[in-house]
């Protein structure tokens, strides 16, 4: 077990290394990025992952493959146990430029805590990283994105609504309460995040709500929580925003995949990373 998962050296025993980092509740690693490819899960917990603007809930059914170079935040709305597997990019042939989700199931998570282990025989590990290689499938998930306002005025109305996302307020009464018309915020909201108004509301409320749903909360709730009328509205726009129910997205099964008409390239490592260490 490690201090610092934005400051790990990925050199071990063998091409994919393994290592654990405890998260208390609410802790988030800071900005930082890796030389190697990782690939971030919880065994225990709920995970959050953010990439620019883009933002992951991941819950133990699910990984974020990370791009080696891409900048991340890593962080726990409870106590977890961040487990991440570090690739040498010039061993390891994966295709994925971008981050991207992955599916867990029982024999990739036995995997991935028999690999930490440091006592075992090169050809032992060897197998076991070909299987790991192996059951690496990307599953149909997309990221929520909550771009932040640079403008002021537009900052006060998001931290308003991130601070209570059940806050029923209209944008006319956010307009009026920071003195200016709905013409002006209707144009700096999208000016700023890309993004109406409500779609940037609806995409903060479902992000909001995912930490819920992965602790054990039940459609309804976690709807009524972030500011949904009804469970029906909620499934609705997570379906229409994330692509997949709420239950697919917490507890997909790991064999599934994107439909595609692209070959699946096969996943391979040829050789032991070297000590590199992160940025």
């Amino acid at each position: 077990m490690l201090e610092s998962a934005d400051s790990f050296d990925p050199s071990g025993a063998g091409v994919i290394i393994v290592d654990q980092f405890p998260l208390t509740s609410g802790e988030w690693i800071p900005a930082h990025s890796h030389t190697h490819h990782q690939l971030a899960w919880t065994r225990r917990g709920v995970l959050s992952v953010a990439v620019a603007d883009a933002y992951w809930v991941l819950p133990p059914t699910r990984a974020l493959w990370l791009p080696a170079g891409v900048v991340h935040r890593t962080g726990a709305t409870r106590e977890a146990v961040l487990c991440s597997l570090y690739l040498d990019p010039a061993a390891c042939s994966m295709g994925w430029s971008e981050p991207t989700a992955v599916g867990v199931g029982a024999l990739l998570a036995q995997l991935i805590t028999y690999l930490a282990r440091r006592d075992l025989a090169e050809d032992v590990r060897q197998r076991a990283e070909a299987v790991v290689l192996d059951l690496l499938h990307p599953v149909p998930t997309l990221p929520i994105d909550v771009p932040q306002p640079v403008d002021e005025r537009v900052r006060a109305v998001a931290d308003a609504l991130l601070a209570d996302p059940a806050d029923p307020r209209s944008l006319e009464t956010h307009a009026h309460d920071i003195g200016v018309s709905r013409r002006t915020l209707t144009r700096l909201f999208v000016r700023d995040t890309g993004m109406s108004f409500d779609r940037w509301r609806t995409h903060m409320r479902l992000r909001a709500a995912l930490p819920l749903l992965a602790e054990g909360r039940t459609v309804s709730q976690a709807a009524h929580a972030v500011g949904y009328a009804t469970a029906s509205a909620f499934l609705a726009a997570f379906r229409r925003t994330v692509g997949t129910s709420p239950g697919r997205y917490l507890h997909a099964d790991a064999g599934s995949t994107w439909e595609s008409n692209e070959p699946v390239e096969a996943h391979s490592c040829s050789q032991r990373p070297p000590a590199v260490g992160e940025v």
